[in-house]
């Protein structure tokens, strides 16, 4: 892969700090294709199936190829309309209802800022946006096309700063001869992610911090200090309460808020990867995880009940394999998982019924590495097939490329 001039996620947060950004060559490695990643973990999903066993059927194709004008390093939809943050600082917005395929260019700068976009989400009418200039902004989303989102916040907010800066006990040391209050992040912020109700917004970051805001007013309600020994990349939040967070300390930890203490604890450390962790995923009802980091595996873990009284831990099930490089973003629809990678490739899973999984596709077409993805189910494409929707689901899978270009795939797969 060499040098890339980015700031991709499987780099350690003192590079960052540093102005280094640096990946391992491939001619310290070259053969690293055909090296089996993390030897030590059995493989959920086989190259090659046997005659006997059945292979879900997959249509895919690209309908449409994005243009933009600089690195794409995150993803958002909401409804039809796709959101895309870059190293520029632009976030850039387009209708994906259009019929026509092809290169596409109808893209509306909708907000910018001078500093590279790392996560976006929505939230009702809200487009909240993380930057490498360790701040988070808050814009109104606008119906009309042509008009830009207007900032409604920086956080932490104003109000917030203000009603902190006087309390010594309110500051914590960031670096040696630097004291900053403990609602600042210091660092890129890196991900970001809605609670199920919508009334948090968590914030993870490459200072090793994650923080809790509240949404209404987005005032800051708790940050987690040294989380981990190294940059947190990711965070992922399941619909009971529980907090997952990866980072380029090779750990994830989960987390859990308790009434009683009225602040996150840690549950568990989960240690098997043996590099950087960038990327995490949940299924729908939180109970298995997947993880992806630059030793080009995706782990699979689960909960396991531990007797009846509502104990349980997470086992790792095995490695799902076949990325040639780093593992830079995972992305879970309904039993499907989509990975993206460094190798400049996507790949589409699937879980059965009996834990197994299959690699139903893989999907090239970018020059670069794959950065992000963001996918959902197309309800539109199952109404018009009625006659067929009992036996087929239709998604609708994007994918953002430090090659520039954003691909929005098509992906049709028969039910098990």
């Amino acid at each position: 892969m060499g040098i890339l001039p980015c700031h991709l996620s499987c780099q350690r947060n003192d590079e960052s700090q540093s102005g280094s950004y640096h990946l391992h060559s491939e001619s310290s490695t070259p053969s690293i294709s055909s090296q089996l990643s993390l030897p030590s973990v059995p493989s959920l999903a086989s190259t090659s199936h046997r005659h006997d066993e059945k292979t879900p059927a997959i249509h895919h194709k690209c309908i449409a190829t994005l243009k933009n004008h600089s690195y794409v390093f995150t993803l958002a939809l909401a409804g039809k309309v796709l959101y895309g943050g870059s190293s520029n600082g632009e976030i850039r917005a387009w209708r994906l209802d259009s019929s026509e395929h092809g290169d596409r260019t109808d893209n509306i700068v909708v907000a910018s800022s001078n500093s590279a976009v790392k996560s976006l989400v929505v939230l009702g009418d809200k487009l909240i946006s993380a930057h490498q200039d360790n701040k988070i902004r808050v814009w109104k989303i606008h119906n009309h096309e042509h008009h830009k989102y207007k900032c409604l916040a920086t956080l932490p907010t104003m109000n917030d700063r203000f009603l902190r800066c006087f309390s010594e006990k309110n500051y914590v040391q960031v670096r040696r001869h630097k004291k900053c209050t403990w609602i600042h992040h210091v660092d890129t912020v890196s991900a970001l992610a809605i609670s199920t109700d919508c009334s948090l917004l968590y914030s993870a970051s490459w200072d090793r911090t994650f923080k809790i805001w509240r949404t209404s007013d987005f005032k800051c309600l708790e940050s987690v200090q040294n989380a981990h020994d190294d940059a947190i990349n990711a965070i992922v939040l399941s619909r009971d309460g529980f907090v997952h967070t990866g980072s380029a300390d090779k750990r994830i930890k989960v987390w859990k808020k308790h009434a009683s203490k009225n602040k996150h604890s840690l549950v568990l450390t989960l240690e098997k990867h043996k590099s950087a962790v960038n990327a995490l995923a949940l299924s729908n009802d939180g109970t298995v995880l997947y993880s992806g980091a630059c030793d080009r595996s995706i782990l699979v873990w689960e909960r396991e009940s531990e007797g009846g009284d509502g104990e349980w831990r997470m086992v790792l099930l095995g490695a799902l394999r076949g990325h040639t490089k780093a593992i830079l973003c995972l992305a879970v629809v309904t039993d499907l998982i989509c990975s993206g990678s460094a190798d400049k490739t996507m790949r589409i899973w699937r879980r059965g019924i009996d834990k197994s999984y299959c690699c139903l596709a893989v999907l090239e077409g970018h020059t670069r590495p794959v950065k992000c993805l963001t996918c959902n189910t197309n309800t539109e494409e199952e109404e018009e097939e009625e006659e067929g929707a009992s036996e087929t689901i239709t998604y609708m899978v994007c994918s953002g490329s430090l090659d520039y270009d954003i691909k929005v795939w098509q992906i049709s797969a028969s039910v098990l």
